[in-house]
């Protein structure tokens, strides 16, 4: 069974700052891809950024240049390096990863989420 453990959200300000964490833990062989969606309250989940076990980012276009994505493949851990932030931010954030547990078999994982809200 593979987990995924969320941390960093909270309330900040217009222009603050926030630096999400994503731990995975578990029966891990390796890690496809890690990275975060987001949900605000009555919109679909969106896809925010995601980082594959090569480096390779990707980023919605309404965070680009903004946030920042990164890993430390060591810990199996995604970071979301989030400055700039905008009201229209606020979401509840969950990280997903595609986690294979073995050579063959492979799993998509979902973490429960951290609230992020940005107001004044």
């Amino acid at each position: 069974q593979v987990q995924l453990v969320e941390s960093g959200g909270g309330l900040v300000q217009p222009g603050g700052s926030l630096r999400l964490s994503c731990a995975a833990s578990g029966n891990i062989f390796s890690i496809s891809y890690m990275g975060w969606y987001r949900q605000a309250p009555g919109k679909e989940r969106e896809s925010v950024a995601f980082i594959s076990s090569s480096d390779s980012t990707n980023y919605d276009n309404s965070v680009k240049g903004r946030f920042t994505i990164s890993r430390d493949s060591a810990k199996n851990t995604v970071y979301l390096q989030m400055n700039t932030l905008k009201p229209e931010d606020t979401a509840h954030y969950f990280c997903n990863a595609l986690v294979a547990l073995t050579t063959r078999e492979y799993r998509e994982v979902w973490g429960q989420g951290t609230q992020v809200t940005v107001s004044s």
